[in-house]
């Protein structure tokens, strides 16, 4: 301890001499070397763990919900999920974290993103990235050939977060797949039509979907030149192309990954291009393009696509765009990517992409990884990212002031006159049995209008009240709270009133 009491004090008149030197002006090079010596002394005496305060916070990358965030989200959630239902889709669910070989080698120059979790003294473990790898550990494991499945839960990535524009390091992903041997690219013209559902349902603004192939991809590098080590890791720098200029790309093709500036000349010729089904039917008619077997096939399962999807009345948001790579290695075919669309400033501009809001993709190989004969299992589906759309959503509400709901209680049992506890207790009761959303406050004789202010802050439409002359007369005054109106109400028509009221419909118990 007397040593300790010595270093400490070393270290109080070591502070005040370059304190001192720093009010006398004295030259750098003294004050340097005076702080050198007061950070020496300080590693000696090493951490004072009582001083250290704590900050009360979340981790990086997470955030905690309030109660109007969640009502956001539920509504959200309910758009979605109904969506997924009305397409067929059954729901499963899968462990929080995999083992760390099921993650391994998937996701690309991405897997230095994977949580791993510190050995147990068991299995070598990771947060799962996404869904997408769990799904097909789970066909695999269940030898399941053929299913429609939706997964909503939450996934880990080890990333610098972005929290303004909804990158977390924790957030859930909204799934839809559909696995199995089908006729070419139904399914995927499918997942395209619930993309397009889900996003135009939401109202968040304008949007376009971006669809490439990752055959058309291959096809364009083996004719540009790349070399065949190079596919994927050139395909992450294309799809940097929706964030920064092609002049940028290119630098980090030719001076970060060693690639011949010509071939990186001839990458760009194709990559800018973008348009429709008569882009498809140009690049059939390219000398080099059509001569490619893989590129041949990716143009051909588009051709087809964009006759599909202009049955399902969504070719217009629909673009084929030659820049959309889609960084994670499983792909193996058409690879789709909603955008939110910013308003030109000025007449005559094209719209600008202002972030990805949903994205997929067809992964004909992935299950195959996992199952011991290799047998594949064809597979395609998209993911919503709710959380981008969450703050969207939510900036929206701030920006308007508009009231969101929090709770979902249809009516507030009251009470006029003191000593009614026990009948307001049978009553919510009663109600409750019923399937009623119903509250009471937690005092034995609530003032009337503390009551009904309650009801007013919490946006509850009706009031159900007890007095004394109403138990004589066998019925309960039930006010609107929006109009005031009153009116009595014989006790047993009681819930068929509130429910016609608050339009829900009977409850089935």
């Amino acid at each position: 301890m007397a040593n300790c009491a010595s270093l400490e004090e070393l270290v109080r008149l070591q502070g005040e001499h370059v304190r001192s030197l720093k009010q006398q002006k004295a030259n750098a090079e003294q004050i340097e070397e005076e702080v050198a010596k007061l950070l020496k002394l300080k590693a000696q005496l090493g951490p004072d763990e009582s001083k250290q305060k704590f900050v009360l916070k979340t981790p990086k990358g997470t955030r905690d919900y309030s109660p109007r965030q969640m009502a956001v989200r539920e509504k959200v959630f309910d758009v979605i999920i109904r969506c997924f239902k009305r397409h067929g889709a059954e729901v499963i669910d899968t462990p929080v974290f995999e083992l760390k070989e099921t993650l391994t080698g998937k996701y690309g120059e991405d897997s230095k993103l994977i949580y791993d979790l510190k050995d147990q003294g068991g299995e070598l473990l990771s947060l799962r990235y996404d869904l997408t790898v769990p799904f097909a550990r789970y066909l695999a494991m269940n030898k399941l050939t053929n299913i429609k499945r939706y997964h909503i839960a939450k996934v880990y990535r080890r990333d610098n977060p972005a929290m303004t524009r909804g990158r977390y390091r924790e957030f859930y992903q909204c799934d839809f797949d559909i696995a199995g041997q089908f006729d070419p690219m139904i399914p995927d013209a499918e997942c395209l039509k619930i993309m397009c559902e889900i996003l135009g349902s939401l109202q968040i603004g304008d949007f376009l979907v971006k669809v490439n192939d990752r055959r058309i991809l291959d096809g364009m590098f083996a004719i540009c030149g790349v070399p065949d080590s190079k596919f994927r890791t050139i395909c992450s720098s294309v799809d940097k192309l929706d964030k920064v200029s092609w002049e940028d790309v290119k630098n980090e093709m030719v001076g970060e990954k060693g690639l011949d500036p010509e071939v990186a000349d001839r990458i760009g010729d194709y990559v800018q291009k973008h348009g429709g089904v008569s882009l498809v039917e140009q690049l059939l008619q390219d000398p080099k393009l059509s001569q490619n077997k893989q590129a041949l096939g990716g143009l051909g399962d588009l051709k087809l696509l964009f006759e599909y999807l202009t049955l399902f009345g969504i070719a217009d948001k629909i673009s084929f765009d030659l820049s959309l790579a889609r960084g994670l290695d499983y792909y193996t075919g058409v690879i789709y990517e909603a955008v939110l669309l910013q308003t030109p400033t000025q007449a005559g501009e094209e719209p600008l992409g202002v972030g990805s809001v949903a994205a997929g993709g067809r992964y004909d190989g992935l299950v195959g990884m996992f199952d011991p004969k290799g047998r594949k299992v064809p597979c395609v589906g998209l993911s919503i990212g709710v959380e981008r759309i969450f703050s969207i959503v939510e900036q929206r509400l701030e920006a308007s002031e508009e009231k969101v709901r929090t709770t979902e209680t249809q009516v507030l049992v009251a009470s006029a006159q003191k000593k009614l506890l026990e009948e307001r207790l049978k009553l919510v009761s009663e109600l409750w049995d019923a399937g009623i959303k119903a509250e009471l406050l937690y005092k034995k004789n609530p003032k009337l209008l503390n009551q009904l202010q309650y009801c007013e802050e919490a946006g509850i439409p009706l009031v159900a009240i007890i007095g004394e002359q109403e138990l004589k007369d066998g019925v309960i005054k039930l006010r609107s709270v929006a109009s005031r109106e009153e009116v009595d109400v014989r006790r047993e028509d009681l819930v068929e009133e509130i429910r016609r009221r608050t339009s829900q419909p009977l409850c089935i118990c």
